[in-house]
């Protein structure tokens, strides 16, 4: 059975999720990480990305499920509702998202994913999956107030869903027209009307939901590496759109957030 009294590691790790959010954005607003459409040589081996979004994504799920049980509060019922949400996002990720990758085949915008940026987002993954999973069942303070903590539940479930709703929405947009094999085109409808990546956008509204519905340092923190990783990758996304369609690329579409960023 695991040592209940990880307070050290658990409060390392916390101040760690912290530290490496700001060094992310600034490194990634200048250079991005080599994948989908700006992929290139020079990073080592690659792997066909349905497997590495799975392999890279699968700490979220099996180190969950592992540590979770393991908490002072694995028995409580509050505590199991928020990590079956954050698992239903992780379901979709590693499970579900690769098997569309999978089954989505296109010759012209295919290209691999460097073995070392997914170990990369594995460690990461086993950081903040170990974060999130002992801050709920074992660290959480906010248990007892039963009538506060299901009204944060339910204004960051709201929150959560609509940002997954988005996620979901665009990534299927996008696999879609992968899937038509005509190459890189200008998206067009719903939110990429207002920014080029609205995939990114609802995944950092379901983590600032989460960050409410835990009310918690590491929730915060998950949300605000979410930005500090995706916020730049989706300006650079935008540049890359200018820059290969020029004038049939929307000038007004920002990044990531409408009208804002």
């Amino acid at each position: 059975m695991m040592i209940q009294d990880d307070s050290s590691l658990f409060h390392s790790s916390l101040l760690t999720l912290f530290l490496i959010a700001p060094p992310t954005f600034l490194s990634l607003t200048f250079l991005q990480a080599p994948y989908g459409k700006h992929h290139r040589p020079g990073w080592g081996p690659n792997l066909p990305p349905a497997l590495a979004w799975l392999l890279m994504e699968s700490p979220t799920l099996w180190l969950t499920l592992l540590l979770f049980p393991h908490g002072l509060h694995s028995h409580n019922p509050k505590a199991q509702v928020l990590i079956a949400i954050f698992l239903l996002h992780y379901l979709n990720r590693t499970i579900l998202y690769p098997l569309r990758l999978l089954f989505t085949p296109s010759k012209k915008t295919a290209s691999g994913f460097p073995l070392s940026v997914a170990l990369m987002a594995f460690v990461f993954n086993l950081l903040n999956s170990y974060l999130q999973a002992r801050s709920i069942s074992h660290y959480h303070t906010h248990y007892t107030s039963s009538g506060l903590f299901w009204f944060r539940l339910l204004i960051g479930l709201l929150v959560f869903l609509c940002g997954m709703g988005i996620n979901v929405w665009a990534d299927r947009v996008l696999l879609r027209l992968k899937s038509e094999g005509k190459g890189y085109v200008v998206p067009r409808g719903g939110l990429f009307d207002l920014v080029a990546c609205p995939n990114y956008f609802g995944e950092i509204v379901e983590w600032l939901g989460w960050a409410v519905m835990t009310w918690s340092w590491a929730g915060l923190g998950f949300f605000l590496y979410t930005f500090a990783n995706l916020g730049p990758r989706a300006r650079a996304n935008r540049r890359w759109y200018l820059e290969k369609f020029g004038e049939d690329y929307p000038k007004q579409r920002k990044g990531v957030i409408p009208f804002l960023y």
